[in-house]
């Protein structure tokens, strides 16, 4: 499923027109993009945790040389399944 297949969903799920379904689409995305830009999580009961993961910084390789390289500390998306979604994806 891509953006365009969840915004005809919620549009049929919801009774509203493609364009209104597709303004909601994109203002809960750029909720949960807004609120992890600034630390924060958001937790969906029964879907999941939306929260921002500390990646500590390590010495990597590149591919092509081999040579040893730093790549810095970073913060990474991440999300962690609830549990009625760990059972839908589970059951079918």
């Amino acid at each position: 499923m891509n953006k365009s297949d969840l915004v005809d969903a919620v549009a049929s799920g919801a009774d509203l027109s493609k364009a209104s379904a597709a303004r909601a689409v994109d203002s809960v995305l750029g909720g949960i993009g807004d609120a992890l830009g600034d630390g924060d999580s958001v937790s969906l009961v029964g879907f999941g945790t939306f929260s921002v993961r500390h990646r500590a910084a390590r010495e990597g390789r590149n591919p092509q040389t081999g040579e040893s390289m730093h790549i810095a500390a970073s913060k990474v998306p991440g999300f962690k399944a609830g549990k009625g979604l760990k059972d839908k994806v589970k059951n079918g």
